[in-house]
């Protein structure tokens, strides 16, 4: 736990690009593969448990652009269960709803969400909605997976003092999750009980598992091909659940759905949710 005020990031913001790039191309190809393994369907029970989370929102980041309200209300509207999104800060101390640490990815234009307030943002960006934007439409309606992202936290107490107020409206669990790649964030940002906190393990499963287990954390989340079933039984051993992304096929729905994993995270949840919607119509699809 660091205790100086706050959080460096692991990643310069020069190679979240690559590191972007690469995991779309690796996920593409497991994907590839996945979608053609033949799978049961889930008997209609097992279909109507099944909690898909949209990943950012459902998006193409053309006509609709992740991490936005339009990207949410889409993903709402389509019935699926809850939705994916990132915390960063302004230079003014507001909490806003954008995964990189500048805009150049998402909305073409570079600049860092650090270095400038709330309503300089807005002016250049208007679909960057913030934290209490979000809460407000959503909060209560669906489930909301809040990722903390590492970055230098100014001030962190009235950091967390801001982010405590905007959730105090919520039940924890019940309402949303904090997610963080780094579980010293849920240690800095300790507003909500452990069992409300997810890590989210990229190629450090293992080492993550045991964190989490060690932590009391609710459970852990990760890819669906690393995250495997010696892992996912050793959490609900210890009363946790897991949750696994990057879903993208019916085949790969089914095998999530048939092996009892609580959180199903898709960039496609609207398709797949359209899919869980016909097999629960139609089992023998």
């Amino acid at each position: 736990m660091h205790t100086s005020g706050f959080y460096l990031p692991r990643r310069s913001g020069g190679s979240i690009f690559l590191v972007y790039w690469l995991q779309r191309v690796a996920q593409s190809l497991v994907d590839a593969v996945m979608a053609v393994l033949p799978r049961r369907c889930p008997d209609p029970a097992e279909l109507k448990r099944a909690k898909l989370v949209s990943h950012r929102g459902e998006h193409d980041n053309s006509e609709v652009l992740e991490n936005t309200l339009a990207a949410f209300r889409q993903a709402e509207a389509a019935g699926v269960w809850g939705v994916e999104a990132d915390i960063r800060w302004t230079a003014d101390l507001v909490p806003v709803i954008v995964h990189d640490p500048d805009t150049a990815r998402v909305f073409g234009r570079r600049c860092k969400v650090a270095e400038h307030s709330f309503d300089a943002l807005r002016k250049s960006f208007p679909l960057l909605p913030s934290l209490a934007e979000l809460v407000q439409e959503f909060g209560g309606s669906t489930h909301l997976m809040l990722e903390l992202k590492a970055e230098p936290f100014p001030d962190l107490p009235r950091q967390r003092e801001i982010l405590r107020r905007h959730l105090a409206g919520l039940e924890p669990r019940s309402d949303y999750h904090l997610l963080a790649l780094e579980d010293e964030l849920f240690e800095l940002f300790d507003i909500q009980p452990r069992r409300c906190c997810l890590p989210v393990a990229e190629l450090n499963t293992r080492a993550l598992s045991q964190v989490a287990l060690k932590s009391g954390y609710g459970g852990l989340t990760g890819h669906y091909l690393l995250l495997g079933q010696k892992t996912q039984q050793r959490h609900e051993v210890a009363g946790q659940r897991v949750g696994t992304g990057f879903v993208r096929s019916r085949n790969s729905l089914y095998r999530e759905i048939n092996r009892g994993v609580e959180w199903v995270f898709s960039n496609h949840a609207v398709a797949l949710q359209g899919l869980l919607n016909d097999a629960e119509r139609d089992p023998g699809r």
